[in-house]
């Protein structure tokens, strides 16, 4: 983990369980290169696994003293967020 790269990882349109493997496999190889960028503006629909996958790898971020943003999230997306109560979980790595 000493490269501190800066990785960016973009959303599909649709994070179902279908997704997830995908997107936690890139979150993942990213975190390992240092801070991390999640582009969310292209999101239409989010699961509730997903948006707790995107906590689970803000918090690994904090423990390896990177930094995590969500860059642009979609309205869908922020939605998903303030319906499921995430908010406070949410407010400090989201970028507009």
């Amino acid at each position: 983990m000493a490269k501190q790269t800066q990785q960016t990882v973009a959303l599909p349109e649709i994070i179902d369980l279908d997704a997830i493997d995908g997107i936690r496999d890139q979150l993942i190889d990213a975190l390992e290169d240092g801070p991390v960028t999640v582009q969310a503006g292209a999101v239409e629909r989010v699961s509730t696994n997903a948006l707790l996958l995107l906590i689970s790898a803000a918090e690994t971020a904090r423990r390896h003293h990177f930094d995590f943003a969500i860059e642009a999230p979609s309205a869908a997306m922020t939605a998903a967020i303030e319906r499921l109560g995430l908010d406070a979980q949410f407010s400090g790595m989201m970028k507009q």
